[in-house]
C-alpha cells in the first residue's frame, strides 16, 4: 500500500479530483427531455482516466474526493451527492477493474460498455428504491410536486410518474452521461495515461537511483569500517 500511495501518485489523484469537482459543478441542465434536477456533467471523465491509468482504486478516490468536496454546499440535503456518488463509483470501479487486466483498446471499449451498463442499473435501482423516497421523506416533496419538475411535453403526473421516470427519465440520462464520458475518455486515456505512467516512471527512477546512492554510501562506509578494524588487529 506504502509503494501505490507514492508522492507523485497522490499529486495526480489530486489534481484529477480537484478537475473532476470543478466539472462536477458545471452542469447542463437538459429540461427539454429530462425532469429539471437531472443536469448532465462530466466530472466521471478525470475519474476514468484516473482509473485507467492508476487503477480502480484511483478511480474511486477521485469520484469520493469529489463528492466530499461538494457536500458542504449541497442543495439537495445529501440526496443528490449520494446518487452521484453511488452512481460514479458503479460506472469508474467497472470500467478501471476490466481494464485492469485487458489493457488494449478492445478491453477499452468492453470496459467502458460493462461500466454503463452496471452504472445504468445501479441508478434505476437506487432512484426507484432510495433516492425518490428520500426526496419525499426528507425534502418533504409530494409525488406531484416531483411530477411537475417533468418536461410538460410528456403530461408527467403521479400516476404515471414511475414509468415515465424510470423509462423516459432515469435509463436515457444515465445512457446519455455514459456514453458521453465513455467517448470522451476513449479519446484521451491513452495520451494522458502514457503522460502519467511517464511522470511516475520518472519519479520511481529517481527514488531508485536515491535509494542505490544510500545503499553504495553504506556499503563503502562498511567497508571503510572492515579495513579501520583490519589495520586495527595488525597493530
Amino acid at each position: 500500500m506504502k509503494k501505490y500511495f507514492t508522492a507523485r501518485r497522490i499529486a495526480n489523484i489530486a489534481i484529477l479530483a480537484a478537475l473532476s469537482f470543478v466539472l462536477y459543478i458545471i452542469n447542463i441542465p437538459l429540461v427539454f427531455a429530462f425532469p429539471s434536477f437531472l443536469k448532465l456533467n462530466l466530472s466521471d471523465i478525470p475519474a476514468l482516466i484516473g482509473g485507467f491509468s492508476m487503477g480502480p482504486l484511483a478511480g474511486a478516490l477521485i469520484v469520493i474526493i469529489k463528492i466530499l468536496i461538494k457536500l458542504p454546499a449541497s442543495d439537495t440535503m445529501f440526496v443528490g451527492e449520494f446518487s452521484d456518488l453511488v452512481n460514479g463509483l458503479a460506472f469508474v470501479l467497472i470500467s478501471s477493474f476490466f481494464y485492469k487486466y485487458h489493457r488494449t483498446k478492445k478491453g477499452a471499449v468492453i470496459s467502458l460498455l460493462l461500466g454503463t451498463v452496471t452504472s445504468i442499473f445501479t441508478a434505476t435501482l437506487c432512484n426507484l428504491l432510495i433516492m425518490i423516497p428520500l426526496y419525499l421523506k426528507v425534502m418533504g416533496f409530494t409525488l406531484d410536486q416531483i411530477a411537475g419538475l417533468c418536461p410538460p411535453a410528456f403530461n408527467v403526473t403521479a400516476d404515471n410518474f414511475y414509468m415515465y421516470y424510470t423509462f423516459g427519465a432515469v435509463i436515457p440520462f444515465n445512457l446519455l452521461r455514459c456514453l458521453v464520458a465513455s467517448g470522451v475518455t476513449f479519446i484521451l486515456y491513452k495520451s494522458l495515461t502514457r503522460l502519467i505512467n511517464r511522470i511516475e516512471g520518472d519519479t520511481q527512477t529517481s527514488q531508485k537511483a536515491v535509494t542505490k546512492v544510500c545503499d553504495c554510501s553504506a556499503q563503502n562506509e562498511g567497508e571503510k569500517v572492515d579495513g579501520d578494524n583490519a589495520e586495527d588487529k595488525k597493530e
